[in-house]
């Protein structure tokens, strides 16, 4: 006989993931330091390149940038070769060399972030987290982000899982298993890039895609100071549309307005409703 089945209650945890969402507000550090490791190869390639396709591991994304055709064709004159794995492998390791010599000056805890972990602690829920950033980075990030109070309970590296990383589910599964929580449909994925909003829904979790301060704006606070009202309306209702496109349940500009969102999502799960 078919149990009947349990109507969930209260949510247990918000998985975040880290730059553009957490810290390093219109997350500049993995684009910018992608056109530095493709520049000292002589690759050339724009800011859009270098954010697109974003939220993937690291390695991943260097193999996607590699397969682009023009990029292919710079590799191929200059090393008479398509670019193969070993070739990605090289280029890898010179980025991350480069990362964690530079990942300080992109640490800086967004505005609200370490107050809106409190808030969710005071609501007795965990703090799960998750980067397309490797291991060797995180280490270099998490004491920086902790000294401004953004410690979450548990973090997964881009690099960690054999099963892989986004658009995959597994490194919101694994949060989910460290933090020994009971069901995906009490747990938020909150995340600027839209392969961590795809992750999020493979997962079955609800999600949460961050606008303005994330990937998909790609702005500092002081470069969005210099634009008019109307061309940081544009580009925030086009982050907007491109993570409801890609699932999200919700979007906010940053995480300091997740707190409605958590409130709205309780209400739905208390009313009987899941991701």
């Amino acid at each position: 006989m078919q149990r009947p089945h349990c109507r969930l209650t209260e949510l247990q945890a918000v998985i975040f993931d880290w730059a553009g969402t957490m810290v390093d507000f219109g997350s500049r550090a993995p684009a910018r330091i992608f056109l530095d490791t493709f520049q000292s190869f002589d690759l050339s390639i724009s800011l859009k390149q270098a954010r697109n396709p974003p939220g993937l591991s690291k390695w991943q994304h260097i193999n996607s940038l590699m397969k682009e055709p023009i990029v292919a064709s710079q590799w191929q004159q200059a090393n008479g070769n398509t670019p193969s794995d070993a070739d990605v492998d090289v280029i890898y390791a010179r980025f991350i060399a480069m990362q964690i010599a530079n990942v300080s000056q992109y640490s800086q805890a967004i505005e609200g972030v370490a107050q809106t972990l409190a808030w969710l602690r005071g609501r007795g829920m965990k703090i799960g987290s998750c980067s397309g950033y490797p291991r060797q980075v995180l280490d270099v990030l998490l004491p920086l982000a902790a000294a401004e109070g953004v410690v979450p309970d548990h973090v997964v590296a881009g690099d960690e899982l054999s099963a892989g990383g986004r658009p995959g589910p597994y490194m919101a599964l694994a949060n989910m298993l460290a933090l020994h929580l009971s069901d995906v449909a009490a747990c938020i994925k909150v995340d600027d890039t839209l392969a961590g909003i795809e992750e999020g829904r493979r997962a079955g979790m609800w999600t949460v895609g961050i606008s303005l301060s994330g990937n998909e704006v790609g702005c500092t606070r002081a470069e969005l100071a210099q634009l008019s009202p109307q061309e940081r309306t544009a580009l925030k209702t086009l982050a907007e549309i491109r993570l409801r496109d890609a699932g999200a349940h919700y979007v906010i500009e940053q995480v300091s307005d997740l707190p409605a969102v958590v409130d709205a999502i309780s209400r739905r799960l208390a009313d009987g409703e899941r991701p």
